[in-house]
């Protein structure tokens, strides 16, 4: 028979074998060993580590997002500065841009795919900035009598950027004379193009009226002012804005402001994109201007000559010469609309404009079935929504 020990004796035999108290556990009894809460601790120190090791990869991973990877790649036509966001899955096309002339891929888009409401499709996509020859930040001027390279061959630089990054299709997003530059290269390229966004398009040559008035102007004024005129309204520039005139210090003190008027010459001397509804683009369209833009009547005109089944008109109200500048929100809630349409993120959550937004006919199907040209979707009062499909052409005013 074990002897009976007494309540202290029990207490002072556990007290001297501490090992068995962290092996075996404390049976009754209100106080826990030091060595029990080390051991609680130390449990809980990898969950914390884990924790902190998770936040500092999405930091991580959110710096290089910013930053993009910058990439110097070969054409046959000379090299372009590309920056990449994001991995580069192809499970999905590449979101590709193309800026506008005075700006490049940093000036022109960076504003818009870091609006907060963008991160959802930022998350989803690729993103390929093309910066234009010689607009980089810090690129080296060209030297004198360098022959910078036509809207054709810039279009015919784009086809070795997909391949450099092994992506066989792509959405293109173009402002003014990177719309033009994408257009051109999606006409050449229609089985790479899955998908349009055009800001501020003009598809037309300079006609001889245009062109002594751009004489006259290369007389008169600066190559900042000629410039400033192109990408702002003349609301925008008589008002003097913050943005006008940070873009006026920007291209003035531009290191390779030689560079930039050289893209701007060549940008005047383009031909017609020569487009019309019996050729036109094989993928869905979304044309984008400004109420008050420089070029709001040439993307008018671009829209009646596209076809309607595949074209959708976004009519920015109060918008100036770059509306993803200075309504980033509506533009977001229009891209994701239109990605939506073609078949990509159908469960994703509508910004917080969609739900104060209503749906207007402005004319209904015709007698014969066909459907109107025109859609009008008008900010006010609470009303459903639904998403416009590529075979809907819509007017859209914000």
């Amino acid at each position: 028979m074990r002897p009976t020990r007494t309540p202290r004796e029990e207490e002072e035999m556990w007290s001297e074998r501490p090992d068995q108290s962290v092996t075996e556990g404390i049976k009754g009894g209100d106080t826990m060993t030091t060595e029990m809460q080390e051991i609680a601790i130390t449990e809980e120190k990898p969950l914390l580590t884990g924790q902190a090791e998770a936040k500092d990869a999405e930091l991580a991973a959110r710096i290089l997002l910013d930053q993009g990877q910058e990439h110097s790649i070969e054409t046959p036509h000379g090299v372009l500065h590309v920056t990449l966001h994001g991995t580069r899955t192809t499970r999905r096309p590449a979101i590709l841009t193309f800026h506008d002339v005075g700006l490049n891929s940093k000036s022109c888009f960076s504003p818009l795919f870091k609006f907060e409401e963008m991160q959802e499709i930022v998350k989803n996509f690729t993103l390929i900035h093309v910066d234009a020859p010689g607009q980089e930040d810090g690129a080296a001027a060209y030297p004198v009598g360098y022959q910078y390279p036509s809207m054709d061959t810039v279009a015919e630089m784009i086809p070795a950027v997909l391949q450099f990054f092994n992506f066989r299709t792509v959405i293109g997003v173009g402002v003014g004379a990177g719309a033009f530059i994408l257009s051109k290269f999606a006409l050449a390229n229609p089985d790479s193009v899955e998908g349009l966004v055009l800001v501020n398009i003009d598809t037309n040559a300079r006609g001889w009226i245009d062109w002594a008035a751009q004489k006259l102007s290369s007389v008169t004024s600066s190559l900042t002012e000629q410039i400033l005129s192109h990408l702002f309204s003349q609301e925008e520039l008589s008002s003097n804005t913050d943005l006008v005139q940070s873009h006026r210090e920007l291209i003035s003190k531009a290191s390779n402001v030689v560079n930039i008027e050289l893209f701007w010459k060549t940008y005047n001397s383009r031909r017609d994109l020569n487009i019309d509804r019996n050729s036109t683009f094989k993928c869905p369209v979304m044309l984008v201007v400004g109420d008050q833009a420089p070029y709001e009547d040439a993307a008018v005109e671009c829209n009646s000559k596209l076809d309607p089944t595949t074209t959708s008109f976004l009519k920015m109200a109060d918008a100036g010469g770059l509306p993803q500048l200075t309504q980033p929100a509506k533009l977001t809630e229009a891209f994701k609309y239109f990605i939506q349409g073609m078949g990509y993120m159908a469960s994703s959550c509508m910004t917080r404009l969609s739900r104060s937004r209503t749906t207007s006919l402005s004319s209904s199907y015709s007698m014969d079935g066909s459907r109107s040209r025109s859609r009008t979707l008008s900010q006010g009062s609470q009303g459903g929504q639904m998403p416009p499909s590529p075979s809907q052409t819509m007017e859209v005013s914000c």
